[in-house]
């Protein structure tokens, strides 16, 4: 077992025995193959039409490595005897070998390694948005493509210039996904969200799938079941197309690594429909399902037909489990009772003459975007304290759970906004990028030069693409944390710090201090 695509790997090199997140060797073997088998079938697509199922192939067995959210290894069987269907029907035997991915010179590795686990994160964005009926021939292309070129032999150059066209195909493929969804369930509004789980049966709905919670929202309607939302599925109350439903009642716990914990007790039934899971304890397997890419061992998993799945099991399971008898009133981290999401692209494009108008006047002298994924490693209460200590003339823009960290926090307002602004999840970075873009647009001047900051949290490979994707729009000075990732080499490193000036954090007081001076 050789993984290090995670910033929880053992010892900060890698997993090498058993996952950090419970992935066993034998499921890190099967993705890597899968991997190798991928490859494979890209190169015998080259030249050719592979067609729809091969497409979903791709996406769906890269999405399925990601960090977190496959630990069942029947279901990666079942990848790779399609994989070798399809390579197959192209005219194609030959595969790539796994044990060639992570061996060779360290720093065509660690870039061989950027690339891989950035396509990962792609295939989740573009899935998310195929699921909604959206597709783009380049960024479909571009998975054959990518599979290809970590094949090959190529200089330091030549895999940066990748890397480089990898992030603006991200960045492509973020906006298909910001339209699928804005397009399904509408642009999202500032919407407060309260942490209490009401007495009765319920159902708590984790990840990032929206047409999932869509689809259970409509199967459990006047049914006389509660559904909250969980971890990354937060943001989904602010869409007109979801939160119409009166029985999307609130959020349930914190963020992702939180879970085996705040599980434990919970009397209703838990649907995971992308990552982050993580395996669970004995006390509340029995209540666990899984959904689209997510698998797990002795877990029950919903099946789809014609675009539809079945949840009866899910809500058989809640009206069993009856729910508490009494209402529970639960906080975040910080002891808040409730958080505010919503503040996508749309609705802070509609005040940016508000914003704007706080920039001249000093109301607002810095924007921060605070956001990435949380995890259970320590260092990350930096976050936390990092946005306690901002001053108060400066707003925060967040997304993805890292904001977990701090997004119960009452720090005050600038004008009629926030200074907290949650943009929604990693899968709306693209929202964020583009609020960027029209405040560069509106001083006339690039991104560079705004008086805002990038300090992030990454965990999985999500953060990496949307981080390649970052460099590829030359957005510097960026402050990345809690740890640099592992597998990027001593010599790879330096060429990112020379080009971007990345920075890795310190203690907020320090990197205040540099960042405001």
């Amino acid at each position: 077992m050789f993984c290090n695509q995670c910033e929880q790997t053992s010892k900060g090199g890698a997993c090498t025995t058993i996952g950090v997140c419970g992935k066993s060797p034998e499921v890190a073997g099967k993705q890597d193959e899968l991997v190798a088998a991928l490859i494979g079938l890209a190169r015998a697509a080259e030249g050719k039409k592979p067609g729809k199922h091969a497409d979903e192939l791709v996406m769906e067995g890269l999405f399925a490595t990601l960090t977190n959210v496959n630990f069942d290894p029947a279901r990666f069987d079942e990848f790779n005897e399609i994989a070798d269907k399809e390579t197959t029907a192209l005219g194609a035997t030959q595969q790539y070998d796994p044990n060639a991915l992570f061996k060779g010179d360290t720093d065509v590795v660690s870039l061989r390694s950027t690339l891989l686990f950035g396509l990962k994160g792609m295939a989740a964005y573009a899935w998310h948005a195929h699921v909604l009926g959206k597709d783009d021939t380049e960024v479909t292309g571009w998975f054959y493509k990518g599979l290809r070129e970590i094949a090959k032999d190529h200089s330091v150059d030549e895999w940066l210039s990748l890397i480089m066209e990898f992030g603006q195909v991200n960045l492509k493929c973020m906006a298909l996904l910001d339209e699928a969804n804005t397009s399904t369930f509408g642009h999202p509004v500032p919407t407060k969200v309260s942490l209490k789980v009401e007495k009765g049966p319920f159902i708590v709905i984790s990840g990032h799938d929206l047409l999932d919670l869509k689809q259970l929202l409509e199967q459990t309607e006047g049914k006389g079941i509660n559904i909250y939302t969980h971890g990354e599925m937060l943001p989904a109350h602010a869409y007109p197309g979801l939160k119409k439903f009166s029985h999307l009642k609130g959020n349930f716990g914190t963020a992702w690594q939180n879970q085996q914990h705040e599980l434990t007790d919970a009397p209703g039934a838990i649907v995971f429909t992308t990552n982050c899971m993580m395996l669970p304890k004995s006390s509340y397997r029995d209540n666990v399902f899984t959904s689209s890419i997510v698998g797990c061992p002795a877990v029950t998993h919903i099946t789809e037909k014609d675009g539809e799945k079945d949840f009866s099991p899910v809500i058989k399971r809640a009206l069993h489990l009856g729910g508490w008898k009494e209402d529970k009133q639960f906080t975040g981290i910080n002891g808040g009772k409730e958080v505010t999401t919503g503040f996508a692209r749309n609705t802070v494009m509609g005040v940016a003459d508000t914003v704007i108008g706080a920039v001249k006047s000093g109301a607002i002298k810095h924007f921060f975007l605070v956001g990435g994924c949380d995890g259970a490693k320590t260092g990350r209460n930096y976050y936390t304290d990092f946005v306690k200590s901002t001053p108060a003339n400066t707003a925060i823009l967040t997304l993805a759970c890292g904001k977990y960290r701090f997004n119960d926090l009452d720090i005050g307002q600038i004008g009629p906004l926030p200074r907290i602004l949650d943009v929604g999840q990693c899968n709306d970075a693209y929202s964020a990028i583009q609020i960027a873009v029209a405040l560069a647009g509106a001083f006339n001047c690039g991104v560079n030069d705004l008086p805002l900051t990038l300090v992030l949290s990454w965990y999985e490979q999500k953060a990496v693409c949307i981080l390649l994707t970052l460099f590829s729009l030359n957005i510097k000075n960026i402050y990345l944390g809690p740890t640099l990732p592992a597998f990027l080499s001593p010599n790879v490193l330096k060429v990112l710090v020379e080009k971007f000036n990345i920075k890795p954090i310190s203690t907020p007081e320090a990197d205040l201090k540099a960042i405001l001076g």
